[in-house]
């Protein structure tokens, strides 16, 4: 990669934080390639990873956190250049607002100014199972130009903890976000 990405990274409150950890954990590895990293976390999401992961460490990593309400934050508008959106977990409330192209917060907001500048939005879907509604909206943002990335683990890497098992998943976001990351690759 020649260039440094700008990053935003959205946190929902579908079930799922060990996703979103384990992001967080692959992108803080990744200063070489990353110029900046914005992050937006809903209540909700805060709410489920102290339920799930029984803490508040998402406090603890060295991004930029952003309220979800600040239409200030520069990746609110496409003047500041962020090349890559991602959305770990992503509700099928959040889908729908951003298939719907409602930018009443700053995820939505966000979403909406990287499909107008053609730029990377991936969407890791969590909730299982769909309805026709999801599916529409999966279909809609594709459409526009998103990528959605179910959180569907594969398991021919013989993942021995959650965390290999979520990498799987996180691994193939980052891959399709352009970083080089070190992964296991099929039949290498």
């Amino acid at each position: 990669m020649n260039t440094k990405q700008k990053i935003v990274i959205s946190i929902t409150g579908a079930s799922g934080s060990i996703y979103a950890k384990v992001l967080l954990d692959k992108i803080s590895k990744l200063t070489n390639q990353i110029a900046e990293v914005g992050i937006v976390m809903s209540d909700n999401a805060k709410d489920v990873w102290k339920h799930e992961l029984g803490n508040e460490d998402y406090k603890n990593y060295p991004f930029t956190f952003y309220d979800k309400n600040n239409f200030y934050a520069p990746f609110a508008s496409g003047s500041a250049k962020y090349t890559t959106m991602i959305v770990c977990p992503c509700s099928m409330g959040t889908l729908a607002r951003i298939a719907s192209g409602i930018s009443n917060d700053l995820t939505s907001r966000a979403a909406d100014v990287i499909l107008k500048e053609r730029r990377k939005l991936i969407l890791m879907i969590r909730d299982t199972p769909y309805n026709l509604i999801h599916i529409s909206n999966m279909q809609v943002v594709t459409q526009a130009g998103g990528i959605i990335c179910p959180a569907s683990p594969s398991f021919y890497s013989n993942p021995k903890t959650f965390e290999d098992l979520a990498s799987t998943v996180v691994d193939r976001v980052l891959d399709l976000a352009g970083f080089e990351i070190d992964s296991f690759r099929w039949a290498e």
